[in-house]
């Protein structure tokens, strides 16, 4: 079986869940597929195997079944070409790149016009495929100023709606004497005046619906569009009917529907439109992550300073930054030092110092100092392209509450369309016998307030404004599936060391005086040992002056010897001083007492005499015990998982309040405490940042990553705390909580909206029109009840 491959395709064309659902159910019949197809994002995430089928057969299938496959189009400017050769080679070469649907390279104009997809590349792939042969290529200056496909969209479709509107409102004057009887012109009332108006809405604005219908019902599917084509076709061509049979019979009084079909198509393109803007709120937490990009940066070439786009900067550039300007791209500090607000990463609002071979992040801003940088990781490699890809992947996926949903709308349409025939046929011979007129408005109406946008759109708009309003706080899901088996959790398993403490050592406790502090941080300065560096670490902060050792041994298991100044320096157990015949009984009680503490706590002589005691401890993050109450309220269980002895381990899970402590784990062993516990039918998430919490992550339900941890463990997590900030863990939760709670109202409104409106409609009870309203406006209440979402506090 060959390796898979990932893709991601915009699919355009789908209407509603229907659709979507149709897509997906195709896709994964096909061999070595399997699909996921979003209504909301209107892409389809795509795992294939390149053994079994290709992109272009995956694509041609899409397009078979009626729907395009979104391209972007952009245009390089290309230099280095000398004749007509090299522009047909370029144009030659990329034309056979997968994900390339059509290159264009002009010699004249030395430019490139490329229509691509771009869920398989981007635009620096096709840029250095172009350097590959020997040219070079960068986008043209106005790509900037162009519109997104998106705003065009939009655009488009509030003209058409102005144009309806306008078309439609003396059709919707002439219900007034349909309702109250009331006196209006001749002109509004005469057949002929309504098919003039009605037939470009019903032809023109409206023939998106035609086309959506014979697509999907060529291909074997039904979606809204059959619906929305059936229901008005039947009004207007019953009103043309009724039209021609005043031919030679002035005094026919005809009954038209003209502004049945006109208001239901106006008001479904309106439904569409408010619809449309509202998902584009939905997305709103990608764009304040792309603002927060740098546009341009400064390179060092040829030894001057050149401002470039962001996207044209490489691995290995050296780059200028200026106090007040935001890194462009990860890297490390070659020349100078600075400090750097990271904020828009961690959360911590306090600028982080930075010097020669430190770590930076693009889109963190450089607060006062100018340094010099080398680039490491630039375009989707950065920390912020990450980000971004978690949030558009987590926004795309399915939660599994929402295959109901998927499964019920593909076979709904088809029950509908057979309920509407049921109900024409029940009116024409048995409520109302030969009476076609009541008959069908019962029909159009069952047609019309059953489309099932509602329920497509009540699961993945939940899901994209969870997932943005969590990245926005710093907390990054991975999947919907994540989003929503988080609010499941009852145990929360936390490790210990760099997520509940901060996992570098700091002296707690120092009983000496200034002298011997002096002598002591001088004596381990020779030592590389973490307890050393914390010793020199305090000692620095008070600004004392160090001196070198003149001697120095380690010894192991003991503690330290050295000569500093002349005087002879012990630092160490009891058992050291012990040997050495040093009495420091008196301190015995307050060494217990540290110790008790879960420190690690030394004794201290200088020439023979006693001289103090140093503890040293992991110290715990200041929110992890407001943390560890939140998540005691929400009802979890808080568990404590460490490699530590027992005593360390209680006293640092006492200092934050966790009752149930598991010590001296190896970490080979971590995994299998969380299994030990899922085996109690308990759903378990696990809390970690290290390599050996990798496994341990994975295997539980739900892996949560400390973002300051390792890269390791934060891929085999489900959810990205950013920042290490473990206040996020209870937010997480609740924000869990809060999606589903929508979802759930969602898709009851939904369900019960379809499940009230159609007995209704049948009844008769239902006037077309308002059954066209109502279906249009139950897509953008669901929609609007997402965007709730954004306002609740976690």
């Amino acid at each position: 079986m060959g390796e898979e491959k990932h893709l991601d395709i915009g699919v355009t064309g789908m209407t509603c869940a229907a659709c979507s659902s149709r897509v997906e159910k195709v896709l994964n019949k096909m061999d070595g597929v399997e699909a996921q197809v979003n209504l909301t994002t209107e892409k389809a995430s795509i795992d294939y195997r390149p053994d079994e089928v290709s992109v272009e057969d995956i694509t041609n299938r899409i397009e078979k079944l009626g729907y395009g496959v979104q391209t972007e189009k952009v245009e390089f400017d290309v230099t280095g070409m000398t004749c007509a050769a090299c522009s047909s080679r370029i144009e030659k070469v990329l034309n056979k790149q997968e994900g390339i649907s059509q290159a264009s390279v002009n010699l004249a104009s030395e430019s490139a016009t490329i229509e691509y997809n771009p869920g398989m590349m981007e635009e620096k792939d096709i840029i250095g495929r172009i350097q590959k042969l020997g040219y070079d290529a960068k986008p043209k200056a106005d790509k900037v100023e162009k519109q997104s496909q998106k705003e065009k969209q939009l655009e488009r479709m509030k003209q058409k709606l102005i144009v309806s509107s306008i078309l439609t409102l003396p059709l919707l004057i002439t219900m007034l004497d349909h309702l109250f009887g009331i006196a209006l012109p001749d002109i509004l009332m005469n057949p002929w005046f309504q098919l003039a108006l009605a037939t470009p809405i019903q032809f023109i604005i409206g023939w998106q619906f035609y086309v959506g219908a014979y697509k999907n019902l060529r291909s074997g599917g039904a979606n809204m569009d059959v619906l929305v084509a059936l229901g008005t076709s039947a009004a207007y061509f019953y009103s043309l009917y009724e039209a021609f049979r005043t031919i030679g019979n002035p005094d026919y009084m005809p009954h038209l529907y003209f502004e049945t079909s006109a208001i239901i198509i106006t008001l479904i393109l309106f439904g569409k439109y408010l619809e449309m803007t509202a998902k584009g709120k939905t997305t709103m937490a990608i764009s304040k992550l792309l603002n927060l990009q740098a546009k341009q940066a400064r390179i060092i070439k040829n030894g001057e300073e050149v401002m470039v786009p962001v996207e044209e900067v490489v691995v290995g550039d050296r780059l200028v930054i200026k106090p007040g300007e935001k890194i462009p791209v990860d890297g490390v500090v070659v020349k100078g030092r600075t400090s750097v607000d990271e904020s828009m990463l961690t959360g911590e609002s306090i600028p982080v110092e930075k010097e020669e071979q430190a770590t930076v992040i693009g889109s963190t801003l450089n607060k006062n100092g100018s340094i010099e940088m080398e680039a490491t990781k630039v375009g989707k490699d950065t920390a912020l392209a990450s980000i971004v890809k978690a949030v558009e992947d987590a926004q795309g996926s399915k939660a599994p509450i929402q295959r109901l949903a998927d499964i019920i709308s593909g076979y709904f349409v088809p029950i509908v369309v057979g309920i509407a025939i049921v109900t024409f046929i029940i009116w024409i011979t048995l409520v109302s016998p030969g009476n076609v007129e009541p008959a069908l408005v019962a029909a159009i109406a069952v047609l019309v307030i059953a489309c099932p946008c509602a329920l497509g759109l009540a699961t993945p708009t939940s899901i994209m404004v969870g997932t943005g309003k969590g990245a926005e706080s710093g907390i990054l899901f991975k999947g919907g599936e994540h989003l929503e088996r988080t609010h499941q959790l009852d145990v929360i398993v936390m490790d210990k060391t760099g997520t509940i403490t901060r996992g570098k050592p700091e002296v707690t406790d120092f009983t000496g005086d200034e002298e011997t502090l002096h002598l002591l941080a001088s004596a381990e300065k020779g030592s590389e040992h973490p307890l050393a560096e914390a010793i020199v670490a305090h000692a620095t902060e008070r600004d004392l002056k160090l001196a070198d050792a003149d001697a120095f041994q380690a010894i192991p298991g003991h503690g330290i010897e050295a000569v500093v100044s002349g005087k002879r320096v012990l630092v160490g157990n009891r058992k050291l001083l012990a040997e050495h015949g040093i009495e420091a009984a008196s301190a015995e009680s307050e060494l217990a007492r540290y110790e008790s503490e879960g420190k690690t706590a030394m004794l201290i002589a200088v020439d023979g005499v006693f001289q103090g005691i140093v503890a040293v401890a992991d110290t715990i993050k200041e929110t992890a015990p407001e943390a560890v109450r939140q998540l005691k309220e929400q009802g979890l269980q808080v568990v404590m998982l460490t490699g530590d002895n027992e005593r360390t381990a209680s006293a640092i899970a006492s200092q934050v309040g966790i009752d149930q402590v598991i010590a001296q784990v190896l970490p080979g062993e971590k995994a299998d405490k969380v299994k030990e516990i899922q085996l109690e039918g308990k759903k378990v998430a696990m809390v970690g940042d290290g390599v050996n919490d990798a496994p341990a992550l994975a295997v539980a339900d739900i892996g949560i990553a400390i973002g300051t941890g390792t890269e390791v463990a934060i891929e085999a997590a489900d959810v990205t705390i950013l920042g290490g900030e473990l206040l996020l863990i209870p937010k997480a939760i609740r924000l869990s909580h809060s999606t589903i709670k929508n979802i759930r109202q969602n898709l009851f409104w939904a369900f019960a909206y379809n499940s009230a409106g159609i007995p209704i409609a049948a009844l008769g009870l239902l006037a077309p029109w308002v059954a066209g309203g109502a279906m249009a406006l139950s897509s953008v209440s669901v929609v609007t009840n997402s965007l709730r979402l954004k306002r609740v506090k976690i």
